[in-house]
């Protein structure tokens, strides 16, 4: 196979196809890796190597946003449930985190009692993280 047909102008009358040998497509192929590489090689593409410096700001930031949802939030939330516990007195009346509403009758330092039925004088004792609010009079 040493002679290759090309048909460029297929359909024209009058233009017949022309033909190349192998020597011909050699050279043109030489001809192209020369116009490329300037050394006879093919030119290779090499990626410069990745700068750190410049993306330690992204990596910071999103730190920081991390820690802000995931950390902070919880723990000042935490800190109020907690101050709120510590004010918690008699007569108060509060919300139970199962939705039940009650007075509180009695305080100590891991339970706290509950009035919740004023007609059967019916009490409950609870945890003191069990409490999830107080509901001031102005809400009722």
């Amino acid at each position: 196979m040493s002679n290759i047909w090309i048909l460029a102008a297929a359909g024209q009358e009058g233009i017949e196809g022309t033909e190349l040998t192998s020597e011909d497509t050699q050279v043109t192929t030489e001809q192209t890796t020369r116009a490329e590489g300037s050394n006879n090689q093919p030119a290779k593409e090499t990626a410069p190597p990745p700068n750190i410096w410049k993306q330690l700001p992204f990596f910071v930031i999103i730190f920081v946003v991390m820690y802000m949802l995931l950390f902070r939030g919880p723990k000042k939330k935490q800190q109020q449930q907690a101050k709120m516990i510590e004010t918690l007195k008699k007569n108060d009346r509060v919300r139970t985190i199962g939705g039940i509403l009650g007075t509180i009758i009695d305080v100590k330092d891991n339970e706290i009692t509950l009035k919740i039925d004023e007609a059967n004088n019916t009490k409950m004792k609870v945890i003191p993280g069990a409490i999830s609010t107080v509901v001031s009079e102005e809400t009722k």
